[in-house]
């Protein structure tokens, strides 16, 4: 039977420079917790893609990296926007649990990072969002498949209903298919104004707000 050939690409330095994060990081600090999530996806991304899976294989290992790219930044720089600010901040409370710090990384890269790289993945292959919409649908179905084990992983036994409890509700909060489509609108809205560049710039940096907020509300501190 023959084998598959790996063709080595930019995602595999992507996987690399995670691998070499989770080895340096302590294993319960807040970005270490967000940055196994994220290896674990760009893993499989890298599967998806060796197995033909991306019709686009351009497209897709574009959108991939930049949208990896934005992470690094402030995972290797410490260059951080505002919507990661708050998990830099409390990566090693004592009162945050590690899902808490799972979802509000999620929760920034996903709701700010991915619509920034999704316009800049357009610049370069000079196209339209719609034209990327394939690649940008199955990233996201591969986030939501590993968002439900993350929380199956993550989320306190029973044991623990009185830490669960809270946790539960606070969590229920947020949605990552929610924060999908407002991605994909944001942009669609980015592009929309790519001709307006100081309108873009404050549309984008209110857009790195919200998001922060919410992941801030994520990492509210609970009873130890």
């Amino acid at each position: 039977m023959a084998q598959s050939v790996h063709f080595s690409t930019p995602v595999d330095t992507v996987v690399s420079r995670m691998r070499a994060l989770d080895t340096a990081l302590p294993e319960r600090d807040g970005l270490a917790v967000f940055n196994r999530v994220y290896l674990t996806v760009t893993e499989e991304f890298d599967r998806q893609l060796d197995a033909g899976l991306f019709p686009d294989r351009r497209a897709a290992i574009s959108l991939d990296v930049r949208f990896a790219e934005r992470y690094l930044t402030v995972a290797e720089d410490g260059r951080a926007p505002a919507c990661w600010r708050p998990l830099l901040q409390f990566r090693r409370h004592p009162g945050v649990r590690p899902l808490q710090f799972a979802l509000s990384g999620i929760n920034a890269h996903i709701g700010h990072d991915l619509a920034l790289a999704l316009v800049d993945t357009c610049r370069t292959l000079g196209c339209e969002p719609a034209d990327l919409e394939d690649e940008f649908d199955r990233v996201g179905d591969l986030l939501v498949s590993l968002e439900e084990r993350v929380r199956e992983e993550l989320m306190p036994g029973p044991d623990l209903f009185q830490i669960a409890d809270p946790l539960t509700h606070l969590l229920g909060s947020w949605s990552l298919e929610r924060a999908r489509e407002a991605t994909w609108a944001a942009a669609r809205a980015l592009w929309a104004l790519r001709g307006l560049p100081d309108l873009a710039e404050e549309f984008a940096d209110r857009l790195d707000s919200a998001v922060g907020l919410a992941g801030r509300m994520l990492l509210t501190p609970l009873p130890i």
